[in-house]
């Protein structure tokens, strides 16, 4: 990115402690890897994600859209163009004949809401509790946890094109499946989600979260880092198991690991590259195929430049 394209950016309307140069990805995902962000902006209200998407427009700059850095992986060479960090806020709650309606912004943590439906209590929300990762992320990758996804609670979603227009979504037009959504293949930012949950009470409410999350504790590599599950599971196979019985469990290629706790999760040890998590992907993909005759898919997304 040239200066000139750098002091155009730090005129926008947009707070210039929240645009970053040359930022190393590894400070923005959970897997801790990836190279430097040409451009790193936080977003906060919906006029700086318009300013920032007309510049980018009018100056041929690629977009990359980015929650809490979950469930992703960033190539060592890092991301051309301007990443945009998502955070809108907003948190509304309307009670209704027992039901809730809440509106919740594409930035809100999934652990934050869970937390504060907790403290209001708010039930339907606490399998997804623990997923890592921001609304607006798990809602395009329509994530899920012990038998409920982010699509059995959305009654609509706001998002934005990359011309600035606004558009709602009703969770019929989302096109939800497994870990997918129209917004996997259309280009469109979620700036809101509209939920809806029901009153509970407070005491059953945190038995349920205090349950799913010794699960993940006892079950899941939490104590390091990773993108969450690796690979998705297979139509006719769990694809944990899979890697397990292929001896795969503990192998490993640099500093990334197919975790003992869980096979279908690869972890950081502390010093890997994206080329250690690529390689490692791949040859678990490899043996898996030899093995089993099985085509596994991976859960994460790749992003940037070799």
């Amino acid at each position: 990115m040239t200066e000139e394209l750098k002091k155009q950016i730090l005129q926008l309307n947009i707070p210039k402690d929240n645009i970053l140069f040359n930022q190393p990805m590894s400070k923005h995902t959970t897997f801790k890897v990836g190279g430097v962000a040409e451009c790193y902006i936080k977003i906060e209200d919906i006029q700086q994600l318009r300013n920032i998407l007309k510049f980018a427009k009018q100056e041929n700059i690629p977009i990359t859209i980015l929650g809490n850095g979950s469930n992703v992986l960033v190539l060592d060479g890092g991301i051309k163009g301007i990443v945009l960090n998502i955070r809108f806020n907003k948190i509304e709650m309307m009670n209704l004949d027992k039901k809730i309606f809440a509106n919740i912004g594409a930035g809100i943590k999934i652990s934050i809401l869970g937390h504060l439906l907790l403290k209001n209590g708010i039930t339907g929300f606490e399998e997804l509790s623990g997923i890592p990762g921001t609304i607006g992320g798990a809602v395009r990758m329509n994530a899920g946890a012990h038998g409920k996804e982010f699509k059995d609670i959305i009654s609509s979603v706001i998002c934005m094109d990359y011309d600035g227009n606004i558009h709602q979504f009703e969770n019929k037009d989302m096109k939800f499946e497994y870990r997918s959504s129209i917004l996997k293949y259309k280009n469109y930012i979620v700036l809101e989600v509209h939920m809806e949950l029901q009153k509970g009470e407070k005491k059953d409410i945190k038995e349920k979260m205090d349950e799913y999350a010794n699960y993940r504790k006892e079950k899941q590599p939490i104590e390091y880092p990773s993108a969450g599950s690796t690979f998705k599971r297979g139509t006719d196979f769990i694809t944990a198991k899979l890697i397990d019985e292929a001896g795969l469990k503990g192998y490993s290629i640099g500093g990334a690991e197919v975790s003992c706790k869980h096979a279908g999760f690869i972890i950081n040890k502390g010093n890997a590259t994206a080329k250690d998590i690529l390689e490692l992907i791949e040859y678990v993909k490899n043996k898996v195929e030899e093995k089993f005759n099985k085509e596994i898919e991976l859960e994460i997304e790749i992003i940037g430049e070799n």
